[in-house]
């Protein structure tokens, strides 16, 4: 059986916690909902935030919601080379030691002392899909992608993230997804 999974790009983006959210957009501010992406509960905001580093700025990055528990600043490695900020290859959520920046909202600016990562390459899926594809939580797999367009590749340490809040989908940076050509649609297969 061929284990097919559908990739993903996942460009530059922000999450906020509340206390973020209040200063940067002023007490009390809601996000906004613009669309929902491919993982349940999880939305693209109208709203967007400067990140500042010590060379440069992206002046109107998105925030995606709900809000977290920690703020975290999504960047590819060219992303965080071209302002001068520190991104460690990390999962989503694991902050502790991670690069700075700082913030600038419409309201007020919030000075991160870590949150700042390139995420790691992974593959989102339920339990069912685990089951079915024999995979594992934490799990590193690698994927191998064909976009048709002469730059087929295969992504290696690809970590497999299980949970029922989840839908089946490999999610890569846009360096990652420039470097195999990646189109909206493209669908990866699971090699290991």
């Amino acid at each position: 059986m061929k284990k097919e999974v559908l990739v993903e790009t996942s460009a530059r983006h922000v999450h906020v916690t509340r206390e973020a959210l209040d200063i940067l957009f002023g007490e009390g501010f809601e996000l906004t909902h613009k669309k929902d992406l491919s993982q349940p509960g999880q939305f693209a905001t109208n709203e967007r935030v400067a990140v500042v580093g010590t060379k440069g700025q992206f002046p109107a990055v998105s925030i995606l919601g709900p809000i977290r528990p920690e703020c975290q600043v999504e960047l590819s490695l060219t992303d965080a080379r071209s302002i001068g900020v520190e991104a460690p290859v990390r999962e989503s959520g694991d902050v502790a030691g991670s690069g700075a920046c700082k913030l600038v909202g419409p309201c007020g600016e919030v000075e991160l002392k870590e949150g700042v990562i390139a995420a790691q390459r992974h593959i989102h899926a339920t339990p069912e899909d685990a089951e079915k594809y024999g995979l594992k939580d934490k799990q590193l797999v690698s994927v191998k992608v064909d976009s048709g367009k002469g730059r087929s590749l295969i992504f290696s340490d690809v970590v497999v993230r299980v949970s029922p809040k989840y839908a089946l989908a490999m999610h890569i940076d846009t360096d990652e997804s420039n470097a195999a050509c990646a189109v909206p649609g493209l669908m990866g297969e699971i090699l290991d």
